[in-house]
């Protein structure tokens, strides 16, 4: 049976179907079929795909044009299929992340047929991934056109509030040497466990940045994720790995914050093992101060990384904006409050209509 989506049905019921259809990231051709067929059948969109990507664009001719993204795929399925409603609650894997953002996209894509704003919408797959696999970068190699404009909305939950930005990510390792010894003559060795010791102390001492722009607040991060070492029960370890995980407000570069954290540990073998850049919240824009006309509130700013980045790696202004407890994503009790996304369609709607 060939599925089909009405993209003119009510936002939470379209969430419903979204969900229904398992796209378990690799896996989301099916959906991909599904939202390719609706997308076309409206007649006033361009529609392309790439891979299990599907991409749709006003041609108007307008001053300013805004990119939607939303990604299709989920993480595997947790026991939490098919969906159900209680109330005003909205259960199963997706509602929050992210398809309550996807019915809002193919909502407005559908109904606004007219906007104020030329429009593009980006339906990617392999999200939840590694980045490597991520849609959005193979689009940018083979259709980069598709993902520019003057702001980019990322459909991902933020609570149906404006969230700016995103911070920038970075790991790196500190790495220790030492002698190998028995442990009844340890005097004969050098412990490189004990000589991590300094580096935690200074990590305990730390006081990170709290840095306000355009209004955000971006509270930095300097944290030790893992710790590796040892030989075994009587042996004086020759190696150490102390693995630090640093969140960088958009302010900092990866090069500044790399700078940083050699200084902070100075002394010590430092290797950046990850990186990635943050996003400035770009909200003097004026499509994105339009959208926070319309939303009405305060925009925050986003404490994560997510895909604003590769659209402020553009050149683009790019906030999270979607429906849905970013704290319930991934877990076995993921649900979403149907009312946030209906907020969500109608503050984009205020925002896109003439």
């Amino acid at each position: 049976m060939t599925l089909e989506l009405d993209l003119a049905a009510d936002p939470v019921d379209l969430t419903a179907a979204l969900v229904d259809i398992p796209s378990v990231s690799e896996n989301e051709a099916v959906l991909a079929d599904v939202v390719e067929r609706a997308l076309r059948k409206l007649g006033h969109l361009e529609v392309a795909r790439s891979g299990n990507a599907v991409l749709a664009r006003t041609n108007l001719g307008r001053e300013r044009r805004v990119v939607f993204a939303g990604h299709l795929d989920t993480v595997p399925i947790n026991d939490n299929l098919p969906s159900r409603r209680e109330g005003e609650i909205m259960h199963g894997c997706g509602t929050v992340d992210m398809k309550g953002g996807d019915a809002v996209m193919l909502h407005i894509a559908a109904n606004i047929t007219e906007p104020k704003h030329d429009l593009t919408f980006v339906f990617y797959d392999c999200e939840e991934i590694e980045a490597a696999r991520n849609g959005l970068g193979r689009i940018e190699r083979e259709l980069k056109d598709w993902l520019l404009g003057d702001v980019a909305i990322v459909c991902e939950p933020s609570n149906g509030t404006i969230e700016a930005g995103c911070q920038g990510t970075m790991r790196i390792e500190i790495r220790t040497t030492g002698k190998r010894a028995h442990t009844a003559r340890a005097w004969m060795g050098v412990n490189a466990i004990h000589a991590i010791g300094e580096g935690l102390r200074r990590l305990e001492a730390y006081e990170p940045r709290i840095v306000d722009i355009d209004g955000c607040t971006y509270r930095e991060g300097l944290q030790a994720v893992k710790i590796e070492g040892g030989v075994a029960g009587n042996v004086v370890p020759d190696a150490a790995v102390l693995t630090i995980n640093h969140r960088f407000a958009p302010d900092r570069s990866p090069e500044d914050a790399e700078k940083h954290l050699r200084e902070v540990f100075d002394g010590y073998d430092v290797k950046v093992v990850d990186s990635a850049a943050g996003a400035l919240p770009g909200l003097q824009a004026p499509a994105a101060k339009e959208l926070v006309e319309a939303a009405g509130g305060e925009p925050v700013a986003k404490l994560g990384w997510t895909d604003v980045a590769r659209f402020a790696a553009l050149g683009m202004p790019a906030v999270n904006f979607g429906p849905g407890d970013p704290t319930l994503a991934h877990t076995k009790e993921e649900h979403v409050h149907v009312q946030q996304i209906t907020d969500c369609v109608r503050v984009l709607t205020r925002w896109l209509t003439p």
